[in-house]
């Protein structure tokens, strides 16, 4: 009795035993947590990744690798099938990576979250995936690199070589020789400078002094420059009024020739151009003596003449004004006479 109670024991241990072990290996393989789908990922370079490796969402353990496997439709990537748990928000613009989690640990297989509002992934679909950059490609990247990296020594030893030279010229320059030239030069300078100080001290008091006298009698000059032009002003609008009064007696005798003779009213047409005329001169001369203050003097007996003929004719208009006609000589005036 003892001996079969025993093996009875020992079965009963191995039973129990085996369906801890089984749970275990269910468990872990995931067959208790829910049910999986399969997804695949393609890889030019899959790292090392072997069939069992860990598939992490966010970093959240979600699954295992089942296959790796050239793939066969193109064989210049790897197909690696891997299955997750049905529950894993995989979503369609999920991405598949080869990362680690630090420098002594396998590559595992990393899924990115993806966006918020995008469509979840069919189960069985094809992940997006994202090259791997391990040390083979950094040695890769670092070998196509050297070319480069040597023209860029190449253009540092030129410059450099350039920079030797130019600072061997500056030493050259900065000799004691040219040194001593350079400091003679800024020496003689600074001598020139204190001697011609003085004298151009002396030629600047020489100028104000100069202004000093002179400003006066500018100011005077000006003043009656200004003066000689206000007294003008009332002489050239008598000249005016006198004008345009010759004027309209000249309109009063054109109306009054105009009945008896044709001729008569084109020498009046023709003088009362000529009064114009003579209007438009008056006031560029008025203009003139605003321009040329030096010859006031000329222009004043100009003014006097041209004035006392203006009168002389009026005279002699109002008079006789059949004297157009028959005309009237009249003695030539000259600058300055009086008229009897």
């Amino acid at each position: 009795m003892e001996a079969v109670r025993e093996r009875t024991l020992v079965g009963l241990f191995v039973l129990i035993a085996g369906g801890l072990l089984l749970g275990t290996m269910v468990v872990i393989s995931g067959g208790l947590g829910g049910a999986t789908v399969s997804h695949r990922a393609y890889f030019k370079f899959v790292g090392g990744v072997q069939p069992g490796a860990p598939v992490r969402f966010g970093g959240m353990m979600i699954g295992k690798v089942q296959r790796v496997r050239v793939d066969p439709a193109n064989s210049t990537r790897i197909e690696v099938d891997v299955t997750v748990s049905r529950d894993a928000p995989l979503k369609i613009d999920s991405m598949a990576k080869i990362s680690t989690l630090g420098p002594l640990t396998d590559n595992y297989i990393e899924i990115t979250t993806g966006s918020e509002h995008a469509a979840l992934a069919e189960p069985g679909s094809a992940l997006l995936s994202a090259e791997a950059f391990g040390l083979p490609q950094l040695g890769d990247a670092a070998q196509a690199m050297v070319p480069d990296v040597q023209k860029a020594l190449q253009k540092l030893n030129q410059n450099l070589d350039g920079l030797q030279v130019t600072l061997s010229r500056a030493n050259d320059l900065l000799n004691n020789r040219n040194r001593a030239n350079i400091a003679g030069t800024l020496n003689g300078l600074e001598r020139t400078i204190a001697e011609v100080r003085p004298k151009a001290n002396e030629s600047l008091d020489n100028v104000n002094g100069m202004l000093a006298e002179t400003r006066p009698k500018v100011a005077a000059s000006l003043n009656n420059v200004q003066e000689l032009t206000t007294r003008l002003g009332p002489l050239l609008d008598s000249l005016n009024a006198t004008t345009a009064r010759a004027n309209d007696t000249l309109g009063h005798v054109d109306s009054t020739l105009m009945e008896n003779r044709t001729d008569i009213r084109a020498a009046v047409t023709g003088l009362r151009d000529t009064l114009a005329k003579s209007t438009g001169l008056l006031n560029q001369l008025n203009q003139t003596l605003d321009q040329n203050s030096g010859n006031i003097d000329d222009l004043l007996d100009n003014i006097r003449m041209t004035t006392e003929n203006l009168r002389t004719l009026t005279e002699t208009l109002m008079h006789s004004p059949a004297s157009l006609i028959r005309g009237i000589r009249v003695p030539d005036r000259k600058p300055g006479d009086v008229r009897k």
